[in-house]
């Protein structure tokens, strides 16, 4: 079957290189995600193993439409009884973009309407709405005029580990920070500090792939398990193979710090919530005061403020300043600085050897790789 993996935009090279570990086939990256091709097995793999997706998405439909009968219409043409029964509820999710169709609301609801009708013709009766925790999501894509429905699996935002049930001022989205790590080359068996880590998002994320832990091993509902097809012995065999692959013991040390004594009692929370709290250290300290640990070199990564929701331009001016200071202290690392601010990243005064262009929900920031 045909399918299409969500993900942040600049992640998809990173998102393309995990579906290919799962052995996806005809796998084509595009803006905001990448189609691939896989049976059963694999859906049900990448909604637990992939650390970069939002959401994992089975077309259906592809259709022209140039008004809202026509997308009725076409609609229509899908034999519902495949997918769904009135027993089930639905939802359905859509974006817009350069079409005759430019409200999404509306397109959502004659999608909504059409499939209702159709199971009223059928079976006299139709499902009910459920916006929130629908039995079955549908996600409508219009670009041009080309529309494509499909079947969400993932349900709720595959981003959404579970582990962060309360939010720092910036939290740094699970999915992304993960994609961090992979493009800096993060692969567990060098040590990881992360000096302004917020709510730990960053070495939890990086315990979490050290320790061959699925991302989706504890979530407890996914799109596809209320399909038509849902095969439950094929998904607890999965999962219990990928729960027995889970490692007790890291690699190599992974640390966190921060200034602020709330940030660091999130942190401490969050990863007891994912499982590592006894494996990663967090530690209330001014990034100023950082030093290279004992040991062998390794990463060092961190999302500093650049002014969106924390902090004044003068103060994140002498932040950055000090930062890079901070950062020549650790000859022989491998150094990432995640920012949305240009401006501030000259601060640092070191030339980035790697400069990877990424979004942070819509705004527009950029990996930055040094070799102080």
């Amino acid at each position: 079957m045909r399918l299409f993996a969500t993900c942040a935009r600049g992640l998809e090279p990173v998102l393309a290189d995990e579906l290919r570990a799962l052995g996806a086939d005809q796998i084509e990256p595009g803006r905001g995600g990448v189609a691939f091709a896989g049976d059963q097995a694999l859906l049900y793999q990448s909604n637990l193993w992939l650390r970069t997706a939002i959401r994992v998405l089975r077309p259906i439909l592809q259709a022209t439409v140039h008004s809202a009968d026509e997308l009725y219409d076409a609609v229509q043409t899908v034999d519902w009884s495949r997918y769904l029964t009135p027993e089930h509820t639905l939802a359905v999710d859509c974006n817009v973009r350069d079409s005759a169709l430019t409200h999404s609301h509306y397109a959502a609801l004659k999608t909504k309407d059409a499939i209702c009708d159709w199971c009223v013709r059928r079976w006299g009766r139709r499902p009910n709405v459920d916006v929130r925790t629908p039995l079955i999501a549908l996600n409508l894509h219009i670009e041009r005029n080309h529309a494509v429905l499909s079947l969400d699996s993932s349900g709720e935002s595959l981003h959404k580990r579970g582990y962060r049930p309360i939010l720092t001022k910036a939290p740094l989205n699970e999915a992304l920070a993960a994609g961090l790590l992979m493009l800096a080359g993060y692969d567990g068996r060098k040590p990881l500090i992360d000096p302004m880590c917020g709510s730990g998002t960053l070495p939890i994320e990086a315990a979490w792939l050290a320790l061959r832990r699925p991302p989706g091993l504890t979530r407890k509902r996914f799109g596809f398990q209320a399909w038509l097809d849902f095969d439950v012995g094929l998904w607890t065999a999965m999962r219990d193979e990928a729960r027995r692959g889970v490692g007790r013991r890291l690699p190599a040390p992974i640390a966190g710090s921060d200034r602020r004594r709330d940030a660091v009692a999130f942190a401490r929370a969050n990863a007891r919530a994912a499982g590592v709290g006894h494996l990663v250290t967090f530690t209330q300290r001014d990034v100023r005061l950082l030093v290279p640990p004992a040991g062998p070199p390794g990463v060092l990564i961190c999302n500093p403020p650049y002014g969106e929701r924390i902090g004044t331009d003068e103060e994140l001016r002498v932040l950055y300043g000090a930062l890079g200071e901070v950062l020549r202290r650790f000859a022989g690392w491998s150094v990432w600085l995640f920012t949305g601010n240009a401006a501030l990243a000259a601060e640092i005064g070191l030339e980035p050897v790697r400069s990877i262009a990424l979004f942070n929900g819509a705004i527009r920031c950029r990996l930055l790789g040094f070799e102080p």
